[in-house]
């Protein structure tokens, strides 16, 4: 079974024969950091695909928010460039919930919470346990609370 690791090895190896620079240089820093994870703990440890998701959506984070900066600080090409490298990233995470999705997501986990005897905005933080699970990587943590709070505040 192809594990999501081999998959970017194997698909950084196909980006280094095509002289594709953008993806190589993409997948060796992200592979990087999977390996950075993997000996971070006690002992070395092969990262499940779940772990290695998680890494994939930090570094994709990470490419948004310095395009982000990049874009204000007046340097247009290192956004795009950046901008470039996070949709990239973005390719090999699961397909991002709608608004729509996620609103209906949260009513769940807000009713959920409710018939539990939580309210108002205390309620954030059992609502967030309850959602968090149901949205694993399809919406960003942001997104998630501001849609959440939205929504208790409502």
């Amino acid at each position: 079974m192809t594990t999501l690791k081999s998959k970017l090895q194997e698909d950084l190896n196909a980006a280094i024969k095509g002289r594709d620079e953008l993806r190589s240089s993409t997948l060796r820093l992200t592979l990087t950091a999977i390996t950075k994870e993997e000996v971070s703990g006690t002992e070395k440890r092969e990262l499940s695909d779940d772990e290695v998701l998680k890494v994939i959506t930090r570094e994709a984070k990470k490419r948004r928010e310095a395009a982000e900066a990049f874009a204000q600080g007046g340097r247009p090409e290192s956004a795009e460039r950046e901008k470039a490298e996070g949709e990239f990233l973005a390719e090999y995470l699961p397909q991002q919930l709608s608004d729509d999705e996620l609103n209906g997501l949260v009513d769940q986990a807000v009713e959920e919470a409710r018939a539990a005897g939580a309210e108002g905005p205390r309620a954030m933080g059992q609502v967030m346990k309850i959602v968090n699970p149901k949205v694993a990587g399809r919406a960003e943590g942001g997104r998630v609370a501001a849609a959440v709070k939205a929504r208790l505040l409502g």
